[in-house]
Parts: C-alpha cells; sequence; structure tokens
C-alpha cells in the first residue's frame, strides 16, 4: 500500500537576495496589489507569496504594512517629483506647458489611486518627510520658472512660490478624491471632460497669481 501513496510535495525554495533586490521585489509586488484592491487589501503574506520571499523575509526590511505602503508610495512620489523638476526646468514657462505638466500629475495620482493613499497614509498618522516628498526642488523649480516669464510688476518671493506650490500639491492630491463628487454637487458636471475644465481653470488661476 505504502508504494501507491501520493508523495508529499516539495516546497518551492525561497528566492536568495542581496538587500536591494529584495526591498525592491517587495515594492514592485507590492505596487501591482495596491493599484488593485488598495492600502487596506495589502496582506503582507499575499507579497510574500508573490516575490518568493518569505513573510518574515518582508517584515524585516519593512517592519509592518503600514510602513511597507508608506514606501511604496514614497518611492512612486520621489519619482513623480523628479519627472516634475525636469519637466519644470525644461519648460519655457507657456501657460500650455505648465497646463500640461499639472495635468499629468492629477492624471498619475488619480489613475494609480496614489493620492488616495497618500490621503490614508496621512489619517494613519504617517508623516512624509523630504526623503518622500522632496518638494523644496519643486519650489526651487518653479520659482526659476516665475523669475523668467517677467510678467510681474515686482519680484516674486520664494515663500510666495513655496505658497503655490503646496496649494497645487494639495488640491492635486485631494482634488482626485473629492472633485467629482464637488463639481457634480456644484451643479458643474463629475465626468471626465468637467474635471479636466476645472483643473484648466485651476491652472490659469495658478499662473495669473504667478504673473502678479
Amino acid at each position: 500500500m505504502l508504494e501507491h501513496m501520493p508523495r508529499t510535495a516539495q516546497a518551492k525554495p525561497r528566492r536568495r537576495l542581496d538587500a536591494d533586490a529584495a526591498r525592491a521585489l517587495i515594492l514592485d509586488a507590492t505596487e501591482k496589489r495596491l493599484v488593485t484592491v488598495g492600502p487596506s487589501g495589502i496582506r503582507l503574506q499575499d507579497v510574500a507569496a508573490d516575490t518568493d520571499v518569505s513573510h518574515s523575509t518582508v517584515l524585516h526590511h519593512f517592519g509592518s504594512r503600514e510602513l511597507l505602503v508608506k514606501a511604496v508610495i514614497g518611492r512612486a512620489l520621489r519619482s513623480i517629483h523628479a519627472n516634475l523638476v525636469d519637466a519644470l526646468e525644461r519648460s519655457n514657462g507657456e501657460p500650455e506647458a505648465l497646463e500640461a505638466m499639472l495635468e499629468n500629475v492629477s492624471n498619475v495620482l488619480e489613475q494609480t489611486g496614489y493620492a488616495r493613499v497618500v490621503l490614508w497614509l496621512a489619517l494613519e498618522g504617517h508623516h512624509f518627510d523630504e526623503r518622500d516628498v522632496p518638494i523644496s526642488a519643486v519650489v526651487d523649480a518653479a520659482h526659476a520658472v516665475r523669475l523668467g516669464r517677467k510678467k510681474h510688476t515686482k519680484r516674486p518671493t520664494r515663500e510666495d512660490t513655496a505658497r503655490t506650490v503646496v496649494l497645487a500639491t494639495v488640491a492635486m492630491c485631494c482634488g482626485s478624491v473629492l472633485t467629482p463628487s464637488l463639481l457634480g454637487n456644484a451643479g458643474l458636471g463629475a465626468d471626465a471632460a468637467s474635471q479636466a475644465r476645472f483643473r484648466s481653470w485651476f491652472t490659469r488661476l495658478l499662473i495669473s497669481h504667478l504673473d502678479q
């Protein structure tokens, strides 16, 4: 009888990776899940299974589900900011170019769900510092563009530019979550075209202020 009994399946060997490769693999797998299930649907056991590493390895590198999600979003935000700074530094300051930049960032935050996760993490008490959101680099690039436009009556201050950048950032993060319902409730329409028109109006408002 023993020779007819099924053999026990051998456990799949775990991947052996260096620390940087393991972190990158875990972050990539978490990011894929984050887009589909949201932060509340992330389980460390699932991420470990996706990457063929142990649950203890995920814990070793990130400590908790919340810190893992924060690491994913921090990496995404740094990439968005780097691209934005690069676009600003190459910009000629024309309204169409600035509008296209803000529209692109808004679309990324909305379509990936990153804005929702940022708000969720903030409500959970997680603080994003300069390493996660290097917004000062965006302020410097935006201020250089502002000075180069030469349409203002007096030299603008970096402090005012910084406040404008913060306002735009808050609007884009919160807007991807709240804008559809707020526009609809205000009688402005909640469809994609209405949202695009609102973002265009908001961008022109920012540019008008920056030129003053």
